[in-house]
């Protein structure tokens, strides 16, 4: 008789470890999506997890869940109800890594379109996700642009991450990306003339540019060919204005099979390892600290840096 339960009868759990669940996912999920019972989350409203609750079930919040399913690179199902005190959950894995992550996805040969509007990377829209939309607005939050603000952003791509911008008065967007059907879309989806969208290297960034309020940039300072400390040396030094402020993005997941997984990765590593985030990091604080700047750190799924400059930051959670 086999040991894995069949679908219609997961295994039920009520006051065992979280680390014995955990043991019981690892050993089914190679064979496919693993369905276990557990106790309702809601049942423990106000409890920690592994608190006890009535009927001395141990009380995990769905949250708790959704982490498990994320480090064991899973999807987690809609739970379903089984009962008065129990839930079912279905841990799914997860397919491979979206193909950019590789260097491909693009369903055409033209280097500069592999982000463009018919890449695989255009269906990921991330400021649709909490884990990203939340920290974005956080670190735009203490930017504290002034009426009429010219706003640079590097690797604009369709400009997603700008509709955050949206209520600062006569704000003029300036968006750099290499990809020509990505800046289509940017300018489509804002058409006011104030804004232009330049098709340019990030390496080799106009000369006319002239100087901003702000520059930020998502996910495309560690791109591959991209020399980002000597572009930050000279955003820092031609192109802020002495006010000036910045929002950094540096990636810290990757995109699997439809799905958000946390950490970072390097390449010849299975795991998630920060190292080399935490140095690049590290060298862009330090830079900025030289120059004048206050720095913060936040994010989840992109690591955020913010660095402000001649102005009150509106909180004491300082980085530097």
């Amino acid at each position: 008789m086999s040991s894995r339960p069949s679908a219609e009868s997961p295994r039920r759990f009520q006051d065992e470890p979280l680390v014995v669940v955990l043991r019981h996912l690892e050993a089914l999920l190679a064979s496919g999506p693993v369905s276990i019972d557990v106790p309702d989350p809601d049942l423990g409203h106000g409890c920690y997890p592994g608190e006890r609750v009535e009927g001395g079930l141990v009380h995990r919040p769905l949250r708790s869940w959704c982490d498990l399913a994320e480090g064991l690179s899973c999807r987690l199902r809609t739970p379903r109800g089984v009962d008065a005190t129990h839930v079912r959950l279905t841990f799914e894995p997860l397919g491979s890594e979206a193909s950019w992550h590789a260097g491909g996805g693009a369903r055409t040969e033209a280097p500069q379109e592999r982000y463009g509007a018919a890449s695989d990377f255009a269906r990921v829209r991330k400021f649709e996700d909490a884990g990203f939309l939340l920290p974005w607005l956080e670190a735009v939050g203490r930017l504290a642009l002034p009426p009429g603000a010219r706003l640079l952003d590097l690797g604009v791509n369709r400009g997603d991450e700008l509709a955050a911008f949206a209520e600062v008065e006569g704000i003029r967007f300036v968006g750099v990306d290499h990809s020509a059907s990505a800046l289509a879309e940017a300018r489509a989806a804002f058409p006011d003339p104030r804004h232009a969208f330049v098709q340019a290297d990030l390496n080799a960034l106009p000369s006319d540019l002239g100087r901003f309020d702000a520059v930020v940039s998502v996910g495309t300072l560690q791109s591959p060919g991209v020399d980002d400390r000597a572009l930050l040396r000279k955003l820092v030094q031609e192109h802020l204005e002495p006010k000036a402020s910045l929002v950094l993005g540096f990636p810290n997941s990757r995109f699997r099979d439809g799905e958000v997984v946390y950490g970072a990765r390097v390449r010849n590593l299975r795991e998630p390892d920060l190292s080399l985030l935490v140095k690049d990091l590290s060298f862009y604080r330090r830079y900025l600290h030289q120059h004048g700047f206050r720095t913060f750190l936040g994010g989840k799924y992109d690591l955020l840096l913010t660095a402000v400059r001649g102005q009150a930051s509106g909180s004491g959670d300082e980085d530097a």
